[in-house]
């Protein structure tokens, strides 16, 4: 299955998991794309759909990653058959906003009739652990929860 590891961020952490995604999992011919430049049609059946994304802020998506959850939201695509997972990063510093970007997505696409499947991977800064190699771990999740 085609795999697209699609990440939100403002300090560049999403970035560096979803590159070692597709780095540590060369046969699975990861693609890498920021959300600033994907647009509503990136969602299709077939593809399996990393979402990376950090909460920003006050429990805000990143900048270009709001600008592509709003415009899901605005036009409501019928997104029946689209499989996704979701790794949020944020901090339980800022209680009752704690990885909320990411569940803004999932949300946003369970709503919109897409499917989350394996694990909902969750990274908190105020424990400083690896990022990346959590990252890794629960990709490797997803795809065993996926296999055929």
């Amino acid at each position: 299955m085609r795999t697209i590891a699609l990440y939100g961020t403002e300090s560049g952490r999403a970035e560096a998991i979803a590159e070692t995604i597709a780095r540590t999992f060369p046969d699975r011919d990861v693609e890498v794309v920021n959300m600033a430049d994907a647009e509503t049609g990136i969602f299709r059946p077939g593809i399996l759909y990393l979402i990376v994304c950090a909460t920003h802020g006050g429990g805000e998506l990143p900048g270009f990653a709001q600008f592509l959850h709003d415009d899901l939201a605005d036009l409501s695509p019928d997104l029946t058959g689209v499989t996704y997972a979701v790794f949020g990063l944020g901090d339980t510093g800022y209680v009752g906003k704690y990885n909320r970007g990411s569940h803004q997505f999932d949300e946003l696409l369970t709503g919109l009739g897409a499917t989350r499947v394996g694990p909902f991977g969750e990274h908190d800064e105020s424990t400083h652990e690896d990022h990346v190699a959590l990252g890794t771990q629960w990709v490797q999740a997803v795809f065993d929860a996926t296999a055929p």
